[in-house]
């Protein structure tokens, strides 16, 4: 696996670099765990690159950590698709895990929204509605529509979406990054079967979280 750091982290890479040889240089018992964060700081901004196998009617996790919900729950207001509620799965990334969003699925982007908010804890529920989140709306080719949030947490406090409207995606490409500590939330066409529970941890763009309707796979949400 080759190992790179997203160019958003860059900028704080090098900083928490300057700084901990500056304080080692000063004194060493200040440089050592400042050297510390800056190894950290790398780890949390790598980039690895992932084989998406983007099978027809697969949703892949749109990003890697926890799962922590998987319910039903409408999607966000401000993308005007109602308010009826819709099979949701939700992902909390914490500081340790990678934090490059990936896409789901293959479709075109056909809704995007920001929305400022509030910094809770995006280990909770209520983070889903009061966060600051950036919602993607997609439409795959066979029709389905899926949207996938970016929810800023209690140490995030920046949410970078690279997409743009009518934009082509393939499924498991990177489209953003979110830092620090976050949540990443789907929501998926009513009958689609989740392949996924409370407690299991995703790998974005690998982990398959459902199937989409008429993909045969038994059951549904």
């Amino acid at each position: 696996m080759s190992f790179r750091i997203h160019p958003a982290g860059i900028p704080f890479v090098i900083g928490f670099a300057v700084a901990a040889a500056l304080l080692w240089w000063l004194t060493p018992w200040l440089g050592v765990p400042a050297a510390i964060v800056a190894l950290w700081c790398i780890w949390f901004f790598r980039d690895p690159d992932r084989v998406t196998p983007g099978l027809p009617g697969v949703v892949y996790s749109g990003a890697d950590g926890r799962i922590v919900s998987v319910t039903q729950a409408a999607p966000p207001a401000e993308l005007g698709m109602g308010d009826k509620p819709l099979p949701r799965v939700s992902v909390f990334l914490n500081i340790f895990d990678v934090h490059v969003n990936r896409s789901p699925v293959s479709g075109v982007v056909t809704g995007l929204h920001y929305h400022p908010g509030k910094f809770i804890n995006a280990a909770f529920d209520k983070a889903s509605i009061h966060n600051e989140r950036q919602s993607v709306r997609l439409t795959t080719q066979e029709g389905h529509e899926l949207v996938v949030v970016q929810i800023a947490g209690l140490i995030a406090r920046r949410i970078i979406c690279n997409l743009r409207l009518g934009q082509r995606v393939a499924a498991g490409e990177r489209y953003g990054l979110i830092r620090f500590g976050s949540r990443t939330d789907h929501y998926l066409p009513e009958g689609s079967t989740i392949l996924v529970a409370v407690g299991d941890h995703a790998v974005g763009g690998v982990t398959e979280i459902a199937r989409l309707p008429g993909s045969n796979a038994p059951g549904g949400l």
